[in-house]
C-alpha cells in the first residue's frame, strides 16, 4: 500500500489527457494512477446511460482506492446518448461513422459519472452531470473529412468538443463535462467529501 495519509493528496484514476488538462487548468495538484480497462467488465449492458457511467466511475475508483491509505481518488466515465442509444468510444472508423450519422442534425446528451473516494476509510460519493449538444447536419464530404482526421479515436461519441468544432453547439450544461470532467463542480464535491469524518 502507498502511505499517503500524512497529507491530503488527489489521485486521478484516469489515463485521459483531457481530464488531466482540466484538473491542471483548475489549479489542482494530483497524481495519476489509472486502473486497468478490465475493471469495467461486468457492467450491465442494458442499464441506462446514467447507471452505466456511475457504475463505471465507481468500479474505477474502487480499483485504485484499495492501493492507498490516504487521499481522494477521482474517477470518471463519460458517454454520449442519442435517441436512446449509448455512444461510448468508437472501436473503429465504421463505428465512428455510424455514431456521427446517428447524431447528425439532432440533439444528444453527454453524461459523466464521477466517483470521489476518500481514504482512509471507504467513504465515497457518486455524482452525475449532464450536458446537451446540438449537431449540425453533416454532409458526406464533411463526414469524410472528420473521419479522415482520426480525431474521433478514443473519444466518446466520436468527437472531441475541446477542439472547437463549429458543427456542434452546447445548448445546456458545462463544456468541461463534455470534455470528460465537470471541473466547475469538483471543489464543492471534494470539500463536502473531506468534511465526512
Amino acid at each position: 500500500m502507498t502511505n499517503q495519509s500524512n497529507e491530503f493528496s488527489l489521485i486521478l484514476a484516469s489515463q485521459s489527457p483531457r481530464r488531466s488538462k482540466l484538473l491542471e487548468s483548475a489549479g489542482f495538484q494530483f497524481i495519476i494512477d489509472a486502473p486497468d480497462d478490465s475493471v469495467e467488465r461486468g457492467i450491465c449492458s442494458k442499464c441506462s446511460p446514467e447507471d452505466l457511467v456511475l457504475q463505471a466511475a465507481f468500479l474505477k475508483a474502487r480499483a485504485i482506492a484499495s492501493k492507498y491509505d490516504g487521499g481522494v481518488i477521482i474517477a470518471a466515465d463519460t458517454v454520449a446518448e442519442c435517441q436512446g442509444e449509448i455512444l461510448g468510444k468508437p472501436v473503429d472508423r465504421e463505428h465512428a461513422e455510424k455514431m456521427l450519422t446517428l447524431m447528425s442534425g439532432k440533439k444528444h446528451r453527454v453524461l459523466t459519472g464521477v466517483c470521489l473516494w476518500k481514504k482512509p476509510g471507504d467513504f465515497h460519493r457518486l455524482h452525475l452531470e449532464q450536458s446537451v449538444l446540438a449537431m449540425d447536419v453533416l454532409g458526406d464530404q464533411q463526414l469524410k473529412e472528420i473521419l479522415d482526421s482520426d480525431n474521433w479515436i478514443g473519444k466518446a461519441g466520436a468527437f472531441g468538443y475541446q477542439e472547437g468544432l463549429n458543427w456542434l453547439c452546447l445548448e445546456s450544461g458545462l463544456e468541461s463535462n463534455v470534455v470528460g470532467l465537470p471541473i466547475e463542480r469538483l471543489h464543492e464535491w471534494i470539500g463536502a467529501l473531506l468534511e465526512i469524518n
